[in-house]
């Protein structure tokens, strides 16, 4: 069998490694005489199997004692109202807007409670990052909000211009998480929806701080309340059981890479490359993103004659190279070049690239 370089933004390609070996672990995982599927998640082999999984997070993203780690249902798009159904106690919270995601992260808390927009670069066509004095803070906010890697508009905020605003910080990390190294005591809250850079989509990752829980009032229902699902070890009801065990692979994955610092370097030349081929392809490709911000998980990219959009995505998926068209919200392309694309993939997409340009420019 021939399998395709997978540029889909979510649900995304899985580790080759973590197929094989959940396909080797399907019917019966470690003598269990059947399937993670099949398991009751209050039993001790899914105990041992969540518990191991957030001890590789912890240890990949050296997340400190003080905070708890979720596996949650729902997706991100949940957490857009979950937050402030658990932070805002009666306050008023900041929103950043960078791009669609962290648009509708404001959209979605406006109708649970009082947030404001402290920035937004939507006139520039979110292809910048807010200058310091477009930003315009409550320094009362109950909470910051951000989304670090905008997946649609391929605007991500690097590390360093992350700064301490005085409130905590709450972080959409969901198109970028695991892709680089960051500072968990610099947040709050991160959380990630798992299909992108994670595992299987129904699954959401949450990281809080202790010290947020509990902020909650009693009438939102118990399997929304941070507090109540980290006294319950995530299992209030009946988790995402297979989603946490694949979950649990790729950070075994992961750490044979070498870790974030492993697959940061692997990151970063897959980068390197694509916007490199985009850059020197003389206008026939462009992306439209200010270079200090270019993500590294999410390049979008138009070609300087629409009109052949069609037989580039023809002839890509021709090639084994799928998944390119982009957003329907901005058209063009888009590669998404999460941790289990190889380098080959993408050089096997600029190869293509070159060549399409080559004979059609």
């Amino acid at each position: 069998m021939s399998r395709i370089w997978n540029f889909s933004a979510g649900p995304a390609a899985l580790p080759e490694e973590v197929l094989l070996q959940a396909q080797e672990e399907l019917l019966d995982w470690h003598g269990a005489g059947c399937s993670v599927m099949e398991m009751s998640h209050r039993g001790k082999e899914f105990t041992c199997i969540i518990e191991q999984a957030e001890a590789d997070l912890r240890e990949l993203m050296s997340i400190p004692a003080g905070y708890k780690v979720l596996f949650l249902q729902g997706g991100a798009t949940q957490q857009f109202a979950q937050i402030p159904m658990n932070l805002l106690a009666g306050r008023s919270a900041d929103y950043i807007v960078t791009g669609s995601w962290s648009k509708k992260a404001l959209k979605e808390a406006q109708r649970v409670g009082n947030v404001r927009c402290a920035a937004t670069t939507e006139s520039s066509g979110f292809t910048r990052l807010p200058t310091a004095e477009e930003i315009k803070l409550d320094p009362f906010a109950a909470y910051l909000h951000i989304c670090t890697n905008e997946t649609i508009h391929g605007v991500e905020i690097p590390a360093e211009r992350i700064a301490d605003t005085g409130v905590p910080l709450v972080v959409d990390m969901s198109s970028h998480i695991l892709s680089r190294w960051v500072n968990v005591e610099k947040f709050g809250m991160i959380y990630a929806g798992a299909q992108k850079n994670i595992g299987p989509s129904g699954l959401t990752l949450v990281i809080i701080r202790e010290d947020l829980l509990g902020m909650a009032p009693l009438t939102i229902p118990s399997v929304m309340d941070y507090a109540v699902m980290a006294e319950n070890g995530s299992m209030l009801n009946t988790p995402p059981t297979y989603g946490i065990y694949i979950a649990g692979l790729v950070f075994q994955w992961l750490k044979r890479q070498g870790g974030l610092a492993g697959i940061d370097a692997v990151n970063t030349e897959k980068a390197r490359i694509l916007y490199q081929c985009i850059d020197e392809s003389v206008g026939f490709y462009h992306n439209p993103v200010d270079l200090d911000c270019r993500s590294r998980m999410n390049v979008p990219f138009t070609l300087a004659n629409a009109d052949l959009d069609a037989a580039f995505l023809a002839e890509s998926k021709a090639a084994g190279l799928v998944s390119l068209k982009g957003h329907k919200s901005v058209g063009g392309m888009r590669a998404s070049i999460y941790n289990a694309v190889p380098l080959a993939g993408v050089q096997a997409l600029v190869d293509f690239m070159n060549d399409f340009a080559q004979r059609n420019g």
